[in-house]
């Protein structure tokens, strides 16, 4: 495995952990607040920190008058419509049960690329990742392989799912232009307009009158430095060099990595099934992650043009 490979692995592994903990700070921060309030100030704060990043070291480009619309839809997909899924998902489920919806995004991801962009999938990533997701099925199923969920937060964290593939083929697109903070700082810039009506609307009125509370703002802020800025940063750098489908699988992991958080924070018990699902999960990783060797391998493989 080349050296670049192997970072852009662990980049997707530290975006994939990033994410792992929003699913327990949401739930943190709706101890005070509501969730167009959590992902209002989570954006418009890691917005400021990008930029500050972005100007420090001179990598803010100025975007292409024909790029807007693609900005524009990025966006919209994420962190707009991605946020509004999960988070008023996470109203109705558990969050191993949101986890394991999101970890879908793999098992569509392929079909999307190829529809848009006519990716070859490699066979050993399609078994890689089914034999993932059946490893994910482990983790959040209890001993009678079933669990209980509200419909409705089913449907919104699918919208979230859909979301999430709409937003990785248009930041695949992107990549060949724009650098890593730029693509951010405008990610979350757009994302906070777009919200902020809906919050001057719905959730103003409430949020003057709710006391502040340093836990649930904590989990706020921790949002935006840990999932809204350092893990899209570790998740573009990783998609640049592995491609849509297979930077897209290590989003498996999140549900085993809700696991194992709620065992060692949470002291919830850490069945055998579940650690043979881990494991699962783990092989079904390296089997997507193997690339075929030789010319034509390297001619048809899946990544993406790098800069």
């Amino acid at each position: 495995m080349k050296n670049k490979d192997l970072l852009a692995i662990l980049s997707a592994l530290a975006a994939v952990f990033f994410w792992s903990f929003s699913f327990v700070w949401f739930k943190i921060a709706f101890l005070a607040y509501k969730p167009i309030t959590v992902v209002l100030f989570r954006l418009a704060i890691s917005a400021i920190l990008i930029i500050i990043m972005a100007l420090s070291v001179r990598q803010l480009q100025k975007i292409k008058k024909e790029d807007y619309k693609w900005f524009f839809f990025m966006a919209f997909f994420e962190p707009f419509l991605y946020f509004l899924g999960e988070s008023y998902g996470l109203k109705y489920v558990s969050s191993t049960v949101a986890a394991v919806i999101v970890a879908t995004i793999p098992l569509f991801t392929p079909i999307a690329t190829w529809i848009f962009y006519k990716e070859k999938v490699k066979l050993m990533t399609v078994i890689g990742i089914i034999f993932s997701f059946f490893g994910v099925g482990l983790v959040v199923m209890n001993g009678q392989f079933g669990f209980e969920a509200s419909p409705l937060g089913v449907a919104l964290e699918s919208m979230a799912v859909i979301a999430a593939i709409g937003f990785a083929l248009i930041l695949k697109k992107l990549t060949s232009d724009y650098n890593t903070l730029t693509i951010i700082a405008y990610q979350n810039i757009i994302g906070v307009l777009l919200f902020l009506p809906i919050w001057l609307s719905i959730d103003f009125q409430d949020f003057m009158q709710t006391p502040f509370h340093p836990q649930a703002f904590r989990a706020i802020i921790l949002l935006a430095v840990f999932s809204s800025t350092l893990a899209f940063v570790f998740f573009t750098k990783s998609l640049r060099v592995l491609g849509v489908t297979r930077a897209n699988t290590f989003i498996n992991l999140i549900p085993v990595f809700v696991a194992v958080m709620a065992y060692f924070i949470l002291k919830d018990e850490l069945r055998l099934q579940q650690i043979i699902g881990i494991i699962v999960v783990v092989t079904g990783l390296f089997l997507s992650q193997i690339k075929k060797r030789g010319i034509n391998g390297r001619k048809k493989g899946v990544e993406i043009h790098r800069k």
